[in-house]
Protein backbone atom coordinates (compact mmCIF):
# COMPACT_ATOMS: atom_id res chain seq x y z
CA UNK A 1 0.00 0.00 0.00
CA UNK A 2 1.41 3.57 -0.74
CA UNK A 3 1.84 5.55 2.10
CA UNK A 4 -0.04 8.82 2.55
CA UNK A 5 2.54 11.87 3.16
CA UNK A 6 1.68 14.80 5.47
CA UNK A 7 3.40 17.82 5.63
CA UNK A 8 4.14 20.01 8.63
CA UNK A 9 7.16 21.44 9.86
CA UNK A 10 8.17 19.62 12.99
CA UNK A 11 7.14 15.69 14.13
CA UNK A 12 7.46 14.71 17.55
CA UNK A 13 7.36 11.10 18.29
CA UNK A 14 6.01 10.38 21.12
CA UNK A 15 3.23 11.93 23.28
CA UNK A 16 5.16 11.64 26.72
CA UNK A 17 5.91 14.48 28.83
CA UNK A 18 8.89 15.03 27.01
CA UNK A 19 6.60 14.95 23.57
CA UNK A 20 3.46 16.45 24.29
CA UNK A 21 4.69 19.88 26.78
CA UNK A 22 7.33 20.63 23.15
CA UNK A 23 4.49 20.08 20.70
CA UNK A 24 2.32 22.57 22.84
CA UNK A 25 5.30 25.06 23.42
CA UNK A 26 5.99 24.76 19.78
CA UNK A 27 2.22 25.77 18.64
CA UNK A 28 1.98 28.35 21.20
CA UNK A 29 4.94 29.70 19.16
CA UNK A 30 2.72 29.77 15.69
CA UNK A 31 5.12 26.67 14.45
CA UNK A 32 3.09 23.57 12.35
CA UNK A 33 3.95 20.62 14.65
CA UNK A 34 2.21 16.93 14.01
CA UNK A 35 2.32 14.58 17.47
CA UNK A 36 2.22 11.14 17.04
CA UNK A 37 1.69 8.54 19.86
CA UNK A 38 1.24 4.70 19.05
CA UNK A 39 -1.28 4.52 21.60
CA UNK A 40 -5.30 4.46 21.36
CA UNK A 41 -5.20 6.31 25.26
CA UNK A 42 -2.57 7.44 27.66
CA UNK A 43 -4.26 5.15 30.24
CA UNK A 44 -1.49 2.99 31.53
CA UNK A 45 -0.96 2.07 34.93
CA UNK A 46 2.76 2.44 36.88
CA UNK A 47 4.68 5.49 34.02
CA UNK A 48 6.14 8.38 36.25
CA UNK A 49 3.84 10.78 37.95
CA UNK A 50 5.75 12.79 40.58
CA UNK A 51 5.58 16.41 39.27
CA UNK A 52 8.35 18.97 40.89
CA UNK A 53 8.29 22.21 41.81
CA UNK A 54 10.09 22.83 38.62
CA UNK A 55 7.90 21.74 36.51
CA UNK A 56 4.79 23.22 38.57
CA UNK A 57 6.25 26.47 37.77
CA UNK A 58 6.59 25.85 34.29
CA UNK A 59 2.70 25.15 34.27
CA UNK A 60 2.09 28.37 36.10
CA UNK A 61 4.34 30.28 33.37
CA UNK A 62 1.76 28.34 30.61
CA UNK A 63 -1.64 29.69 32.16
CA UNK A 64 -2.23 25.74 32.70
CA UNK A 65 -1.33 25.44 36.77
CA UNK A 66 -5.31 25.86 37.90
CA UNK A 67 -6.12 23.45 35.43
CA UNK A 68 -3.67 21.58 36.96
CA UNK A 69 -4.66 21.97 40.13
CA UNK A 70 -8.15 21.21 39.32
CA UNK A 71 -6.67 17.16 39.03
CA UNK A 72 -7.21 14.34 40.78
CA UNK A 73 -3.84 14.56 43.00
CA UNK A 74 -1.84 14.08 46.28
CA UNK A 75 0.54 16.80 47.58
CA UNK A 76 3.18 15.80 49.40
CA UNK A 77 5.83 18.52 51.21
CA UNK A 78 7.91 16.23 53.20
CA UNK A 79 10.04 12.89 52.05
CA UNK A 80 9.83 10.25 54.94
CA UNK A 81 12.09 7.53 55.55
CA UNK A 82 11.93 4.81 58.03
CA UNK A 83 15.06 2.88 58.38
CA UNK A 84 14.54 0.41 60.95
CA UNK A 85 11.75 1.94 63.12
CA UNK A 86 13.31 5.42 62.85
CA UNK A 87 11.57 7.98 61.03
CA UNK A 88 13.35 11.12 59.46
CA UNK A 89 12.64 13.54 56.87
CA UNK A 90 15.70 13.95 54.07
CA UNK A 91 13.50 16.13 52.12
CA UNK A 92 11.53 18.85 52.91
CA UNK A 93 10.33 21.95 50.98
CA UNK A 94 9.19 24.46 53.24
CA UNK A 95 13.37 24.59 53.70
CA UNK A 96 13.74 26.26 50.33
CA UNK A 97 11.69 29.43 49.42
CA UNK A 98 9.77 27.74 46.53
CA UNK A 99 6.64 28.77 44.83
CA UNK A 100 5.08 25.48 44.95
CA UNK A 101 7.28 23.55 48.13
CA UNK A 102 5.59 20.14 47.27
CA UNK A 103 5.40 17.39 44.74
CA UNK A 104 2.05 16.28 43.30
CA UNK A 105 1.16 12.81 42.63
CA UNK A 106 -0.94 12.58 39.71
CA UNK A 107 -1.68 10.30 37.17
CA UNK A 108 0.13 10.73 34.07
CA UNK A 109 -2.44 10.26 31.64
CA UNK A 110 -4.35 13.16 33.41
CA UNK A 111 -1.10 15.14 32.79
CA UNK A 112 -0.92 14.38 29.06
CA UNK A 113 -4.63 14.90 28.74
CA UNK A 114 -4.37 18.21 30.07
CA UNK A 115 -1.28 18.93 27.90
CA UNK A 116 -2.85 17.92 24.90
CA UNK A 117 -6.28 19.47 25.29
CA UNK A 118 -4.50 22.88 25.69
CA UNK A 119 -2.31 22.48 22.57
CA UNK A 120 -5.15 21.43 20.07
CA UNK A 121 -6.43 24.94 21.20
CA UNK A 122 -3.83 25.85 18.42
CA UNK A 123 -4.92 25.85 14.36
CA UNK A 124 -1.05 24.32 13.94
CA UNK A 125 -0.76 21.26 16.41
CA UNK A 126 -2.31 17.86 14.92
CA UNK A 127 -2.20 15.03 17.28
CA UNK A 128 -2.07 11.38 15.15
CA UNK A 129 -3.13 8.91 18.12
CA UNK A 130 -2.48 5.06 17.22
CA UNK A 131 0.28 5.95 14.79
CA UNK A 132 3.23 4.07 15.90
CA UNK A 133 6.77 5.54 14.13
CA UNK A 134 8.27 2.63 12.10
CA UNK A 135 11.58 4.66 10.81
CA UNK A 136 13.08 7.75 10.20
CA UNK A 137 13.00 8.93 6.14
CA UNK A 138 16.58 10.28 5.16
CA UNK A 139 17.34 12.46 1.71
CA UNK A 140 20.80 12.27 1.61
CA UNK A 141 22.70 12.96 5.50
CA UNK A 142 19.55 14.75 6.72
CA UNK A 143 16.19 13.15 8.05
CA UNK A 144 13.41 14.94 6.43
CA UNK A 145 10.83 12.59 7.86
CA UNK A 146 9.33 9.66 9.47
CA UNK A 147 7.48 6.65 8.70
CA UNK A 148 4.71 5.97 10.69
CA UNK A 149 1.50 3.02 10.98
CA UNK A 150 -1.83 3.90 11.57
CA UNK A 151 -5.18 1.95 11.52
CA UNK A 152 -5.78 3.72 8.13
CA UNK A 153 -2.51 2.20 6.81
CA UNK A 154 1.39 3.19 6.72
CA UNK A 155 1.61 7.08 6.66
CA UNK A 156 5.02 9.58 5.84
CA UNK A 157 4.84 12.92 7.80
CA UNK A 158 7.51 15.16 6.01
CA UNK A 159 9.08 17.57 8.19
CA UNK A 160 11.94 20.06 8.54
CA UNK A 161 12.41 18.44 12.28
CA UNK A 162 11.90 14.85 13.49
CA UNK A 163 11.89 15.16 17.49
CA UNK A 164 12.16 11.70 19.22
CA UNK A 165 10.40 12.03 22.16
CA UNK A 166 9.16 8.06 22.57
CA UNK A 167 11.11 6.61 25.19
CA UNK A 168 13.50 4.04 26.34
CA UNK A 169 12.93 2.30 23.86
CA UNK A 170 13.38 4.74 21.24
CA UNK A 171 12.13 2.95 17.14
CA UNK A 172 13.18 7.25 16.04
CA UNK A 173 16.37 6.78 17.94
CA UNK A 174 17.62 3.26 16.26
CA UNK A 175 16.30 4.31 12.91
CA UNK A 176 18.61 6.80 13.09
CA UNK A 177 21.45 4.38 14.32
CA UNK A 178 21.94 6.20 17.40
CA UNK A 179 22.97 4.36 20.80
CA UNK A 180 22.84 5.01 23.98
CA UNK A 181 25.95 4.61 26.02
CA UNK A 182 25.02 2.17 29.12
CA UNK A 183 25.77 3.79 32.49
CA UNK A 184 25.59 0.29 34.45
CA UNK A 185 23.13 0.21 37.40
CA UNK A 186 21.29 -2.86 36.80
CA UNK A 187 18.53 -3.07 39.10
CA UNK A 188 14.49 -4.55 39.19
CA UNK A 189 11.93 -2.07 40.34
CA UNK A 190 8.41 -4.08 41.10
CA UNK A 191 5.51 -1.78 41.15
CA UNK A 192 1.83 -2.67 42.81
CA UNK A 193 -1.40 -1.78 45.03
CA UNK A 194 -2.59 -2.15 48.16
CA UNK A 195 -6.23 -0.85 49.10
CA UNK A 196 -5.72 2.13 51.62
CA UNK A 197 -8.55 2.64 54.53
CA UNK A 198 -9.58 5.66 56.47
CA UNK A 199 -7.69 4.46 59.25
CA UNK A 200 -4.46 4.23 57.61
CA UNK A 201 -1.75 6.89 58.77
CA UNK A 202 -1.93 10.01 56.52
CA UNK A 203 1.81 10.06 55.46
CA UNK A 204 2.43 11.06 51.63
CA UNK A 205 5.49 9.33 50.32
CA UNK A 206 7.57 6.71 52.84
CA UNK A 207 10.45 4.86 52.09
CA UNK A 208 10.99 2.37 54.28
CA UNK A 209 14.48 0.85 54.79
CA UNK A 210 15.84 -2.53 56.87
CA UNK A 211 17.16 -5.60 56.84
CA UNK A 212 18.08 -6.33 53.26
CA UNK A 213 14.88 -4.59 51.76
CA UNK A 214 13.82 -1.04 50.07
CA UNK A 215 10.20 -0.53 49.71
CA UNK A 216 8.47 3.17 48.50
CA UNK A 217 5.20 4.14 49.45
CA UNK A 218 3.13 6.76 48.18
CA UNK A 219 -0.71 7.53 49.27
CA UNK A 220 -2.46 7.91 45.98
CA UNK A 221 -6.00 8.82 48.55
CA UNK A 222 -7.84 5.53 47.92
CA UNK A 223 -4.73 3.15 47.44
CA UNK A 224 -1.15 2.98 48.36
CA UNK A 225 0.88 2.78 45.32
CA UNK A 226 3.96 0.84 46.81
CA UNK A 227 7.56 -0.32 44.82
CA UNK A 228 10.08 -2.85 45.70
CA UNK A 229 13.71 -2.01 44.60
CA UNK A 230 16.27 -4.16 44.83
CA UNK A 231 19.37 -5.47 42.77
CA UNK A 232 19.17 -6.90 39.28
CA UNK A 233 17.94 -10.10 38.93
CA UNK A 234 15.47 -9.37 42.08
CA UNK A 235 12.43 -10.52 40.59
CA UNK A 236 14.07 -13.98 39.34
CA UNK A 237 14.50 -14.45 43.32
CA UNK A 238 11.00 -13.94 44.16
CA UNK A 239 10.09 -16.20 41.54
CA UNK A 240 12.16 -19.10 43.81
CA UNK A 241 11.47 -17.91 46.84
CA UNK A 242 7.51 -17.70 47.10
CA UNK A 243 4.71 -14.89 46.92
CA UNK A 244 4.30 -15.65 50.52
CA UNK A 245 7.78 -14.61 51.37
CA UNK A 246 7.32 -11.40 49.51
CA UNK A 247 3.94 -10.51 51.81
CA UNK A 248 5.84 -11.53 55.15
CA UNK A 249 8.24 -9.00 54.06
CA UNK A 250 5.69 -6.25 52.95
CA UNK A 251 3.85 -7.30 56.42
CA UNK A 252 6.89 -6.49 58.57
CA UNK A 253 8.66 -3.66 56.57
CA UNK A 254 4.76 -1.96 56.33
CA UNK A 255 3.10 -2.79 59.07
CA UNK A 256 -0.02 -1.42 59.18
CA UNK A 257 -0.57 -3.42 55.50
CA UNK A 258 -0.18 -6.44 57.18
CA UNK A 259 -3.24 -7.36 57.28
CA UNK A 260 -3.77 -6.84 53.48
CA UNK A 261 -0.46 -8.38 51.95
CA UNK A 262 -3.11 -10.60 50.53
CA UNK A 263 -4.09 -8.55 48.06
CA UNK A 264 -0.37 -9.45 46.17
CA UNK A 265 -2.17 -12.66 44.93
CA UNK A 266 1.02 -13.43 42.79
CA UNK A 267 3.60 -12.43 40.75
CA UNK A 268 1.44 -11.37 37.94
CA UNK A 269 0.25 -8.72 40.66
CA UNK A 270 3.31 -7.17 40.58
CA UNK A 271 4.29 -4.87 37.58
CA UNK A 272 8.57 -5.08 36.51
CA UNK A 273 10.51 -2.27 35.51
CA UNK A 274 14.37 -3.31 34.17
CA UNK A 275 15.45 0.04 35.08
CA UNK A 276 18.31 1.24 32.96
CA UNK A 277 20.50 4.49 33.35
CA UNK A 278 22.09 5.43 29.82
CA UNK A 279 22.13 8.85 27.75
CA UNK A 280 23.11 9.51 24.16
CA UNK A 281 26.68 11.41 23.74
CA UNK A 282 24.61 13.22 20.86
CA UNK A 283 21.55 14.26 20.96
CA UNK A 284 21.33 14.96 17.16
CA UNK A 285 21.99 14.78 13.45
CA UNK A 286 20.88 16.79 10.70
CA UNK A 287 16.81 16.75 10.90
CA UNK A 288 16.40 15.12 13.96
CA UNK A 289 16.78 15.66 17.73
CA UNK A 290 15.60 13.16 21.00
CA UNK A 291 14.68 14.58 24.31
CA UNK A 292 13.55 12.59 27.56
CA UNK A 293 14.25 8.85 27.72
CA UNK A 294 15.10 8.80 23.73
CA UNK A 295 18.22 10.67 24.96
CA UNK A 296 19.32 9.78 28.48
CA UNK A 297 17.32 7.50 30.25
CA UNK A 298 16.69 7.34 34.11
CA UNK A 299 16.27 5.57 37.43
CA UNK A 300 12.82 5.94 39.39
CA UNK A 301 14.99 6.96 42.29
CA UNK A 302 13.87 10.68 43.35
CA UNK A 303 11.32 10.35 40.75
CA UNK A 304 13.53 12.86 38.01
CA UNK A 305 12.29 11.21 35.44
CA UNK A 306 8.60 13.47 33.88
CA UNK A 307 10.20 16.41 35.01
CA UNK A 308 14.04 16.31 33.47
CA UNK A 309 11.77 15.36 30.34
CA UNK A 310 9.80 18.57 30.87
CA UNK A 311 12.68 20.81 31.26
CA UNK A 312 14.27 18.94 27.60
CA UNK A 313 11.17 20.21 26.04
CA UNK A 314 11.13 23.56 27.23
CA UNK A 315 15.01 24.39 26.51
CA UNK A 316 13.83 23.02 22.91
CA UNK A 317 11.49 25.19 22.25
CA UNK A 318 13.71 27.96 24.04
CA UNK A 319 16.24 27.39 21.40
CA UNK A 320 14.55 26.18 18.11
CA UNK A 321 11.59 28.30 18.02
CA UNK A 322 13.67 31.31 16.21
CA UNK A 323 15.28 28.76 13.86
CA UNK A 324 11.72 26.60 13.03
CA UNK A 325 9.88 30.02 12.63
CA UNK A 326 12.46 31.08 9.85
CA UNK A 327 12.28 27.43 8.35
CA UNK A 328 8.62 28.00 8.17
CA UNK A 329 8.99 31.42 6.29
CA UNK A 330 11.74 30.92 3.77
CA UNK A 331 12.47 26.75 3.85
CA UNK A 332 15.98 27.18 4.70
CA UNK A 333 16.73 23.58 6.22
CA UNK A 334 17.28 23.99 10.06
CA UNK A 335 20.34 24.48 11.06
CA UNK A 336 22.28 21.98 13.05
CA UNK A 337 23.52 24.43 15.67
CA UNK A 338 20.51 25.03 16.81
CA UNK A 339 19.84 21.52 17.45
CA UNK A 340 23.32 21.01 19.22
CA UNK A 341 22.57 24.08 21.76
CA UNK A 342 19.72 22.25 23.28
CA UNK A 343 21.93 18.96 24.10
CA UNK A 344 24.52 21.64 25.48
CA UNK A 345 22.19 23.38 27.49
CA UNK A 346 21.16 20.07 28.83
CA UNK A 347 24.02 18.24 28.97
CA UNK A 348 25.17 19.19 32.43
CA UNK A 349 22.24 18.85 34.32
CA UNK A 350 21.48 15.52 33.31
CA UNK A 351 25.00 14.27 34.00
CA UNK A 352 24.69 15.37 37.16
CA UNK A 353 21.15 14.40 38.01
CA UNK A 354 22.43 11.18 36.31
CA UNK A 355 25.31 10.93 38.53
CA UNK A 356 23.35 11.67 41.78
CA UNK A 357 20.96 8.18 41.26
CA UNK A 358 24.02 6.53 40.57
CA UNK A 359 25.30 7.47 44.06
CA UNK A 360 21.64 6.68 45.84
CA UNK A 361 22.33 3.27 43.32
CA UNK A 362 25.67 2.18 44.71
CA UNK A 363 25.17 3.12 47.82
CA UNK A 364 21.84 2.83 49.08
CA UNK A 365 20.07 0.49 47.18
CA UNK A 366 22.99 -2.27 46.61
CA UNK A 367 23.94 -2.28 50.29
CA UNK A 368 20.52 -2.90 51.41
CA UNK A 369 20.04 -5.68 49.67
CA UNK A 370 23.57 -6.79 50.98
CA UNK A 371 22.18 -5.47 54.73
CA UNK A 372 24.69 -3.57 54.93
CA UNK A 373 22.56 -0.40 56.04
CA UNK A 374 21.71 2.79 54.21
CA UNK A 375 23.55 5.72 52.59
CA UNK A 376 23.06 8.09 55.35
CA UNK A 377 24.91 5.06 58.06
CA UNK A 378 23.22 3.42 60.74
CA UNK A 379 21.28 6.69 62.31
CA UNK A 380 20.40 9.14 59.45
CA UNK A 381 18.56 11.21 61.66
CA UNK A 382 21.54 11.71 63.61
CA UNK A 383 23.50 13.04 60.47
CA UNK A 384 20.68 15.12 59.33
CA UNK A 385 20.38 16.68 62.50
CA UNK A 386 24.29 17.66 62.89
CA UNK A 387 24.24 18.74 59.40
CA UNK A 388 20.99 20.94 58.65
CA UNK A 389 21.56 22.09 55.36
CA UNK A 390 22.08 18.89 53.94
CA UNK A 391 18.55 18.69 54.00
CA UNK A 392 18.03 21.71 51.88
CA UNK A 393 20.97 20.54 49.70
CA UNK A 394 19.09 17.28 48.73
CA UNK A 395 15.56 19.30 48.71
CA UNK A 396 16.73 21.73 45.87
CA UNK A 397 18.02 18.68 43.82
CA UNK A 398 15.23 16.47 44.22
CA UNK A 399 12.67 19.36 43.65
CA UNK A 400 14.31 22.16 41.72
CA UNK A 401 16.91 20.41 39.95
CA UNK A 402 20.62 21.23 38.89
CA UNK A 403 19.48 23.70 35.70
CA UNK A 404 15.78 24.70 36.14
CA UNK A 405 14.29 25.90 32.59
CA UNK A 406 12.07 28.62 32.64
CA UNK A 407 9.24 29.18 29.31
CA UNK A 408 11.04 32.02 27.17
CA UNK A 409 9.00 32.30 24.17
CA UNK A 410 5.98 34.45 23.94
CA UNK A 411 2.41 33.20 22.93
CA UNK A 412 2.07 34.23 19.04
CA UNK A 413 -0.68 31.72 18.15
CA UNK A 414 -4.28 32.48 18.74
CA UNK A 415 -6.10 29.71 20.13
CA UNK A 416 -9.06 28.31 18.58
CA UNK A 417 -12.53 28.82 20.25
CA UNK A 418 -13.01 25.22 19.54
CA UNK A 419 -11.11 22.21 20.63
CA UNK A 420 -11.01 20.03 17.75
CA UNK A 421 -10.33 16.37 18.58
CA UNK A 422 -7.28 14.33 18.08
CA UNK A 423 -7.03 11.88 14.79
Amino acid sequence: MESEEIETTVCVVGAGPAGAMLALLLARAGIEVVLLEKHADFLRDFRGDTVHPSTLEVLDELGLYERFRALPQRKVEKFEFVQDGVSFHPIDFHTLELRFPYVVFVPQWDFLNLITADAVRYPGFRLMMRAGASGVVWRDDRVVGVRCDTPDGPRTVRAALVVAADGRNSAVRRSAGLVPRDLGIPMDVMAFRISRRDTDPDEGLSTRIGNGRFFCVINRNTYWQISYEAGKGAFDRLRREGIDRFRRDLGEMVPFLGDRTGEVGGLDDLHLLEVRVNRLRKWHAPGLLCIGDAAHEMSPAGGFGVNLAVQDAVASANCLVGALLENQRSGRPLDTRALAAVRRGRWLPTVLTQEFQRLLQRLNVERVGRGDGTLLGPHPSTLFERLPFLRKVLTRVVGVGFRPEHVRIPLTASPRDVVNRAD
